[in-house]
């Protein structure tokens, strides 16, 4: 989730885009809940920074673009809660459609570049 500001993040929003919504026993994302003091204010926001520390969910911020990014929950805040690889859809030069998951199985070496 990328936020220009930490203020006046509803918990629809918050829900809509982490899939931790706001229940009365804390955040709870399906069966799974989280006691989550401080995370809920009285206005109907929701206080980013006391919500991500009880989730686990790594908070940074860029202070050169005024942005801050939101990462998925985990056990600790620094490792993902699964080592399974998402499964996107690329072309090849050709022009056809290519999955990772046609190599399962197989070692594979991903390279990747930016320009920026």
């Amino acid at each position: 989730m990328i936020l220009a500001s930490l203020d006046g993040i509803s918990v629809d929003d918050f829900a809509d885009h982490t899939g931790w919504h706001a229940k009365p026993q804390g955040l709870c994302q399906g069966e799974l809940c989280v006691p989550a003091p401080g995370s809920l204010r009285a206005d109907g926001t929701v206080d980013v920074a006391a919500a991500a520390a009880r989730l686990g969910m790594p908070l940074v911020d860029s202070s050169e673009h005024g942005v801050w990014a939101l990462g998925p929950a985990t056990l600790n805040g620094k490792a993902l809660s699964s080592a399974e690889a998402a499964d996107p859809e690329f072309l090849t030069r050709d022009g056809d459609s290519f999955r990772l998951s046609s190599l399962r199985g197989r070692k594979v070496l991903l390279v990747a570049w930016a320009s920026y």
